[in-house]
């Protein structure tokens, strides 16, 4: 068994698994994942919306989505040699009151500050893109250039192109701590015992991460919070836009294959107790028939569809609401990709590289300084 690799990576969700590619794609040698579930991408990475957006973001983490949608999705498929139903056809952001206008042209605001095309559009106007949208919409903020992909397949094909370069791979592999040899932190304890060294550690590992990176004296402050999904049978093809709206209660997209994936909270989930944060089964008894009145006032043609299975996850919310990357000045050795607060899939594609630029000593493809640990402790 090889436990000593150039990087060590935590988690086997889509950033660590992007992260891993892109190491091998510059040339490092050795790499490890460590998974600590019994599968690759078991938590919110292939269980998502599938949301590739660059609307709605906070001005910190824009330039993020933006790279990963100019530079990496469009051709994504080809390169990892697995379609991953990625599709532009762009993100409609739909309003009923005066009151979701408002925030939705705030949202517009912002993102033409940081160069991001969007328009305001009428309720008519929605309805020329989708005639199934409610006559109660009053309009939207459209992104013709977001899109939507599919997490599992997109997850799975970063692991599998990662297999075929020689990344090792390891499963069931929960991480106790980590320790520092000679002031750096080098060396990942499992729960069994074992031990992994690697020159560099990313730490990638959702909620969990809280709770790794304590062991050598860093915290980011997050909390965790269930979200649900669920999926409907195959309907006919209405629509290839991506959906969300200002009141924030459901969004979602048609998927290739004809059924609906639609993500949503009943505003209840931040009072749950959480005993086991793998366990994809838990949920607020109002979730699902919250999610199902949400999804039949904005789109009274699904009031019919029948739900195929339901799932939950939880998601790693930070503290100002954006999630934190690079190397932390208080932990040589490690590098984080944490906190995402359940929109990391759109931009773990541009995670995964600037992890790599990382290790390599590179300028990130795009600003990360807003993202970074120290934000949270400046005076």
């Amino acid at each position: 068994m090889k436990r000593t690799a150039d990087v060590v990576i935590i988690g086997g969700g889509i950033v660590g698994c992007a992260s891993a590619y892109y190491l091998k794609k510059k040339g490092v040698k050795d790499i490890i994942v460590l998974e600590g579930s019994s599968s690759i991408g078991h938590g919110g990475s292939s269980r998502n919306g599938g949301g590739v957006r660059q609307s709605g973001r906070d001005p910190r983490e824009l330039g993020l989505a933006m790279t990963a949608v100019q530079k990496f999705w469009p051709t994504l498929s080809e390169e990892l040699g697995r379609d991953v139903e990625y599709t532009q056809k762009g993100n409609l952001r739909l309003g009923k009151t005066e009151a979701h206008m408002k925030k939705l042209q705030a949202l517009a605001d912002s993102c033409a500050a940081g160069g991001l095309k969007l328009d305001m559009i009428t309720g008519d106007q929605v309805r020329e893109i989708s005639p199934y949208m409610s006559e109660d919409v009053m309009g939207a903020s459209f992104c013709p250039t977001d899109g939507h992909a599919n997490p599992l397949v997109a997850t799975l094909a970063y692991y599998m192109k990662d297999v075929e370069l020689g990344v090792h791979f390891f499963t069931e592999a929960k991480v106790n701590e980590l320790e520092r040899v000679k002031g750096k932190v080098r060396r990942v304890i499992l729960e069994d015992g074992t031990v992994f060294e690697g020159g560099d550690i990313i730490l990638a590992a959702g909620y969990d991460s809280r709770r790794i990176m304590n062991t050598v004296g860093l915290d980011v402050p997050m909390t965790p919070l269930v979200d649900c999904a669920l999926v409907t049978e195959m309907e006919p093809e209405m629509f290839p836009q991506m959906l969300g709206t200002a009141a924030a209660d459901f969004y979602g997209h048609q998927t290739k294959h004809g059924s609906f994936v639609f993500g949503s909270e009943s505003g209840l989930e931040e009072f749950m107790e959480i005993k086991d944060p793998n366990d994809m089964s838990m949920q607020h008894p109002a979730t699902l028939g919250a999610s199902c009145r949400a999804i039949e006032g904005w789109i009274p043609a699904l009031a019919k569809a029948k739900i195929v299975r339901s799932w939950s996850g939880v998601l790693d919310l930070t503290k100002d609401g954006v999630c934190v990357l690079g190397r932390p000045r208080e932990a040589d050795g490690l590098i984080l990709a944490c906190g995402f607060n359940g929109h990391g899939f759109g931009t773990a594609p541009a995670v995964g590289y600037i992890m790599a630029q990382t290790v390599v000593g590179e300028d990130p493809i795009t600003n990360i300084e807003p993202l970074r640990y120290e934000r949270f402790y400046q005076i």
